[in-house]
């Protein structure tokens, strides 16, 4: 992929563990790719943004769902169920799959961006596991760098393995880029991944964007 950059490898101590219940090699081929990107660059932040970002991402309440109309929720349990079967390889579990892809989406809408866009975002950036390391410290579905809960968050990293919170980061994160950009995706994603103004990585995600796009009447 783009940036080149490996995910951090197993403890060595967890992988004999693994090895020696015979699972090391039974792990899907997907779960051994990379971690990409992560590569935001911490850049100084006027206060007035700064505290745009916080209030943005403060809330961590459960996501609450609202349509303007049946036709609406009826729409979106047709994307739900669209997605979950293409998930299907990467989350197994319903449960775990229904409640990620209800994430995803609730946190897409409230910052203000393409759903699928976001999707193809974390497949590229980490395949969608959501403990993916990149191998300068990036976290989670979309790749935080945690210096991000130093600048918005309580400055506690660890909290970008939370789904919610990762997913909400990443989505304002992307949301301030492309505010920054004046609305050039191509440029907001660059900056996502400490590449501006190259093409493999926003190509990369727009291919993926791809792979996840929803025909509200059914055709796709």
């Amino acid at each position: 992929m783009p940036t080149g950059r490996t995910a951090a490898p197993l403890p060595r101590s967890a992988a004999a563990g693994l090895r020696r219940r015979g699972l090391l090699a039974a792990l899907p081929a997907w779960l051994a790719l990379p971690a990409h990107a992560g590569g935001q660059l911490e850049e100084p932040l006027a206060d007035s943004v700064r505290t745009a970002l916080r209030a943005a991402v403060a809330s961590a309440g459960p996501p609450e769902l609202a349509f303007a109309s049946t036709e609406a929720k009826l729409s979106y349990l047709r994307w739900l169920a669209a997605m979950s079967d293409r998930l299907y390889r990467r989350k197994a579990d319903a449960d775990v799959r229904l409640e990620f892809l209800q994430t995803v989406w609730y946190e897409s809408r409230r910052a203000g961006l393409d759903v699928s866009l976001v999707l193809g975002l974390i497949e590229v950036e980490s395949a969608f596991r959501k403990f993916a390391i990149s191998s300068v410290g990036a976290r989670g579905y979309m790749q935080i760098m945690p210096f991000w809960m130093r600048v918005i968050g309580d400055g506690d990293a660890g909290k970008l393995f939370h789904m919610q919170t990762n997913l909400r980061f990443g989505c304002v994160i992307l949301r301030h880029y492309l505010d920054r950009e004046r609305g050039d995706m191509f440029m907001a994603l660059g900056r996502y991944n400490g590449s501006r103004g190259k093409p493999p990585y926003p190509n990369a995600v727009f291919a993926a964007q791809r792979r996840w796009l929803f025909d509200p009447a059914g055709r796709a």
